[in-house]
């Protein structure tokens, strides 16, 4: 695992994290990670105990894993003080990739894995269809349609929100989870927060616009976005994917990659991820892969 910059356009360079297969092998695809908000890129290398980072794990199956500090995170706060609005954030994170691509092999393209407010630009990336390179697929955590909780409850710029609806209980987690989490904490920028209240409303129009694979995951102890049968069928009612799948994950808070469930559920991840590719590679002559 490596530190990357990446060109983002308009002056915009983003920071990250790289893990590439050992040995020099090409990629078989490339696993893009997109963090939450308030909260940079390594909440995907978490290093509380041996097995639970997304990077170490998806680099020795074969793929490249990239997971980029979102705009208004990491290198880019300094350019962007106060973020990108959802449009923005989609054109930045094209432009990356795309200059990714020139660099760098990718496979058989991009897969997006998202968790929370990350999810919402995996959503966007895919219904505008921006990355340069095939899009295989979207898998997301900590996202829904429906708010769990009142609007006045929800985290934002300033508000981090209650402690525990971010994390569930104390034993989800290695006890060291909580000191490193503290170095990976960033504030949430002031456009990215304002659009949290939007979301239910736009995300009907984004899901119509989405034609690859997606697949949800609720945390037992997911307590912002609902996962009651009402809230699933209006969270899969206007997608136009081919194939949507929603998963719940036992013994897991809203950071699930923090946790002891990391493995299970990157496991899972990328197992959708071979779901999709295989569709690809099985589909008969004259079918389009993903029908």
């Amino acid at each position: 695992m490596r530190d990357v910059t990446l060109d983002g356009g308009n002056g915009v360079r983003l920071s990250g994290l790289l893990a590439e297969p050992p040995g020099g092998r090409a990629p078989r695809a490339v696993v893009v990670a997109l963090h939450g908000s308030g909260i940079r890129a390594g909440y995907f290398d978490n290093r509380a105990r041996p097995g639970l980072s997304l990077l170490d794990l998806g680099a020795r199956l074969g793929y490249t894993v990239l997971a980029p500090d979102r705009p208004g995170y990491g290198a880019s706060a300094a350019v962007l003080p106060d973020g990108q609005d959802l449009a923005g954030q989609t054109a930045t994170l094209g432009a990356a990739l795309a200059d990714f691509a020139g660099r760098r092999p990718v496979g058989a393209g991009f897969f997006l894995l998202a968790h929370s407010a990350g999810g919402r630009l995996a959503l966007s990336t895919a219904a505008t269809g921006s990355p340069p390179a095939p899009l295989i697929g979207l898998d997301i955590s900590g996202l829904g349609s429906v708010f769990a909780v009142e609007e006045d409850e929800l985290p934002g710029a300033g508000a981090p929100g209650a402690w525990r609806r971010h994390w569930g209980a104390l034993r989800l987690y290695p006890p060291v989870a909580f000191r490193l989490g503290r170095r990976l904490v960033a504030p949430v920028p002031v456009v990215e927060a304002g659009e949290t209240l939007l979301w239910p409303g736009t995300y009907p129009a984004l899901a119509a616009r989405v034609r690859v694979p997606v697949r949800f995951t609720f945390a037992e102890q997911e307590e912002w976005w609902r996962s009651d049968e009402e809230a699933v069928r209006a969270l899969l009612a206007p997608l136009a994917a081919p194939r949507a799948v929603v998963d719940r994950l036992p013994d897991a808070g809203h950071n699930i990659s923090l946790g002891w469930a990391a493995r299970t559920y990157h496991l899972r991840a990328l197992a959708f991820l071979e779901e999709c590719l295989l569709t690809r590679e099985a589909a008969p002559p004259g079918r389009p892969a993903d029908a």
